[in-house]
């Protein structure tokens, strides 16, 4: 039996799925035949490789199989059913799976198995029915090619972007040096105002019934209080802060900024080993800046104050780097190719029939999924860092 008869049978059915957009939302699990999915036994050994290739894997009685003439498939009809019989050796179905899905795994075999003769089947029983001489049936196959081969190209894209040479990857290490700094830090937080006391909770229930201008005087009575708060915390960090440059625990100097802020939750973790450069956000930078055993001025932002100490600052060696940069030069070099394919055309649509807004805010329609595929791997991207939280960190930050 020819591959390319097989290939037509399944690609059909199978190109809604494997074109999806990855950023849609998982489809409803495919209705597979209950013994395509039926769970392996665990003792039981895998024999697939000691298979020979030219062994009939898959046998469909009461289906002919093609025949081809002069390059063009005819479907050997004068046959009886009885006497059909279309056999897959094992060499056929490894290259369709392959072809299917690079990275097919042995339970999607099996599945791929339990639908196959199906779809052999029932695309025989239509081409007896001359549906594969209808014009919807042309442009399904039109749609369905199509579809292939954009996934085809956004894969090509995807290995072209992945062959990036050892001496980029080195260059890139050499330029962006500061990037792999790696910083040894202490962080202290200091809130910005005190935590109100619960008596003030409980008044605040009773001023409900105040009048309007008892209530502006409450108000204004309670703004002072806070102002009063507010500069006795500010004033209480840059104290934390001559105390820690003087070499005071930043663990004990924390515990005291909790304390005197009325927080009531657990001290946040202040040491943080392994702080990069985009780990902080940019009001906090200027600690990179610090020498060994240096305590930074108060920093002030919308969450409160902070003080960090450098501790101590060491380089990541290329080897530990190179599968970072790698991801960052592949994920640039994707959206370089990606841009430039889309970039490439321009469309024109008529606002008259399709309405006001153009076309393109809805994604393609899509069809069914009659079996699950892997799709292509995504490439590696380097995890950012979490910057200073502007609230109140919690007990471990970062």
């Amino acid at each position: 039996m020819c591959k390319s008869w097989l290939m037509c049978a399944l690609l059909g059915t199978l190109a809604w799925g494997q074109a999806a957009p990855s950023a849609a939302p998982p489809p409803a699990t495919a209705r597979v035949p209950a013994s395509a999915m039926a769970s392996p036994q665990a003792a039981a050994p895998d024999t697939a490789a000691s298979v020979p290739e030219d062994a009939a894997v898959i046998t469909i009685v009461g289906v002919c199989p093609e025949q081809t003439a002069n390059g063009n498939a005819t479907q050997a009809q004068s046959v009886p059913a009885s006497d059909c019989k279309t056999v897959i050796t094992k060499a056929q179905f490894e290259t369709l799976a392959n072809n299917l899905a690079p990275n097919i795994t042995p339970q999607q075999k099996k599945q791929l198995a339990g639908l196959l003769p199906k779809w052999i089947a029932m695309s025989d029983q239509a081409t007896k029915k001359g549906l594969d001489k209808t014009p919807q049936f042309d442009d399904k196959v039109k749609i369905a090619r199509m579809q292939i081969l954009s996934q085809m190209v956004q894969q090509d894209i995807t290995k072209e972007a992945a062959e990036i040479p050892q001496e980029e990857i080195e260059k890139y290490y050499k330029e962006h040096a500061e990037t792999f700094e790696q910083f040894n830090v202490d962080r202290m937080f200091v809130p910005r105002t005190k935590q109100p006391p619960v008596e003030a909770k409980e008044d605040a229930e009773k001023d409900k019934n105040l009048s309007e201008e008892a209530k502006k005087a409450k108000e204004a009575e309670e703004k002072a209080k806070a102002d009063k708060a507010e500069q006795a915390m500010t004033k209480l960090a840059e104290s934390l802060r001559t105390r820690a440059a003087a070499g005071e625990d930043f663990v004990k100097l924390q515990k005291e900024a909790f304390e005197a802020a009325g927080m009531k939750i657990e001290s946040p973790t202040v040491n943080l080993p392994t702080v990069r450069r985009g780990g902080l956000s940019s009001g906090h930078v200027a600690v990179f800046e610090l020498k060994p055993g240096e305590v930074s001025q108060v920093i002030n932002d919308a969450g409160g104050h902070y003080i960090y100490k450098l501790n101590s600052k060491t380089e990541i060696p290329l080897d530990q780097a190179e599968k970072e940069i790698r991801g960052k030069l592949q994920n640039d070099r994707t959206r370089e190719l990606s841009d430039k394919m889309n970039n490439s055309f321009k469309v024109e649509t008529n606002d008259a029939y399709f309405g006001p807004g153009g076309v393109g805010a809805a994604g393609p329609p899509r069809g069914p999924r009659p079996m699950p595929m892997p799709g292509r791997p995504a490439g590696v991207i380097g995890q950012p860092q979490t910057p200073p939280p502007a609230q109140p960190p919690a007990a471990q930050p970062n």
